[in-house]
């Protein structure tokens, strides 16, 4: 059973040779003894994997315009490509740096910060990470409910991070907490509190890697193939991300957290999707009492329930990347298939599925880990239930 053979079949020729080449490539460069050697590297990812998706494909550009060096194509492709990665659970900058810190850069940074850092991160020289006090990722990016009133961020005299405006250039001082690729990132797109506790605002500020003050401390976590680190920030000098103080911050993260939850829901389905294949592999292979146990009724079944909820959860994540305004409902969706689909994979395979030398535990950790950083999933269905109205108190109307 080939779950993606069956899935949309509307996808452009550019769309179906994106899907098609890389896959090929990281079916060659990126299997699960790659993976795990990947992760334990100091970048955590293979650095010449991700030259080579960046240079002969255009990875991390691919949703950027062509005056910028990028690909000019959209989310739609990206999410294509995202599902691909997800397929291999493949560890790489491409979450944090196309899909969170991009289009803020290109949202919010002055013609001259576009200029400087959007060619660099498309043809994959310069890699971005997204920090938020409080590791509150979810909330800062207003998946889990309202961002606007930036307490995610912490706020008043101490939390998160503070910034300072001292004659005429900023600094920061706070940390953050579970920041994705934030250890080896160039750049690092960090959210702070201005204005003091009077006019409390957030804003977004760029620091360069290397910066005096500026500590980053990889952390340990449930799923390494998406590492994440500890950011302090100790007077550190950083640059504010646009032209004043006045801009939107809220929505921008707001709209790029629909924009990155279409991205994780394609990552989510592709690495269901290839859990599931080696699962009908397995059971087609494995023979109990003289034949093979996916010939039992009741191991068919519980297949045929994991496709079709896969199958749902890919045209929720290909319609969210058609409309990302739904970005988090479809995410909530996929991330319950997910962890379902792992589940269910790690019970088929047996005994052999609980071993650290089987990769059926990769994927159960990536999906269990997806819901720690971006959900839960009640949570996102709650908030995507309040943006719709759908609980809104009744109107009654005065009997005179």
């Amino acid at each position: 059973m080939d779950t993606a053979s069956t899935a949309f079949t509307a996808l452009t020729a550019e769309q179906d040779e994106i899907r098609r080449t890389l896959r090929e490539l990281l079916a060659k460069r990126s299997g699960p003894d790659e993976v795990r050697a990947a992760v334990r590297t100091a970048d955590g990812y293979d650095t010449r994997l991700w030259a080579q998706l960046s240079e002969q494909l255009g990875l991390p550009g691919l949703a950027l315009p062509e005056s910028y060096g990028g690909v000019g194509c959209g989310l739609a492709e990206l999410a294509l490509a995202c599902e691909e990665t997800g397929r291999v659970l493949l560890p790489s900058p491409l979450l944090a740096t196309a899909g969170l810190a991009a289009p803020l850069i290109a949202a919010l940074g002055t013609p001259a910060q576009r200029e400087e850092l959007l060619p660099r991160i498309a043809d994959g020289s310069l890699t971005c990470a997204l920090a938020v006090g409080g590791g509150a990722l979810a909330g800062a990016l207003g998946l889990t409910g309202s961002n606007a009133s930036g307490e995610w961020a912490g706020g008043g005299r101490a939390g998160g991070v503070q910034a300072r405006l001292v004659d005429g250039a900023w600094s920061l001082y706070g940390e953050a907490g579970q920041v994705l690729d934030g250890h080896s990132a160039g750049l690092l797109v960090v959210a702070a509190h201005a204005g003091g506790f009077p006019r409390s605002r957030v804003l977004l500020f760029l620091v360069r890697a290397g910066g005096a003050g500026l500590s980053r401390t990889r952390q340990t976590t449930l799923d390494e193939t998406r590492p994440q680190a500890r950011i302090e920030l100790r007077d550190c000098a950083a640059e504010l991300l646009g032209a004043d103080d006045t801009a939107d911050v809220p929505g921008a993260l707001a709209q790029t957290g629909a924009r990155a939850a279409a991205l994780l829901a394609a990552q989510a389905v592709g690495a269901g999707a290839s859990a599931l294949d080696r699962t009908v592999e397995y059971v087609r292979a494995r023979e109990q009492f003289g034949r093979a146990i996916g010939s039992f009724q009741a191991v068919k079944h519980r297949l045929a329930d994991l496709y079709v909820r896969l199958q749902a959860a890919r045209s929720a994540a290909y319609y969210a990347a058609w409309d990302p305004k739904e970005g988090g409902l479809a995410l909530a969706q996929c991330l319950e298939a997910l962890r379902v689909i792992t589940a269910e994979a790690i019970q088929l395979h047996g005994g052999i599925g609980f071993t650290w030398e089987h990769e059926a535990h990769l994927y159960f950790k990536r999906a269990a880990a997806d819901e720690l950083i971006f959900g839960p999933v009640h949570r996102l269905r709650a908030h995507a239930a309040d943006v719709a109205g759908l609980f809104a108190a009744p109107v009654t109307e005065e009997v005179a």
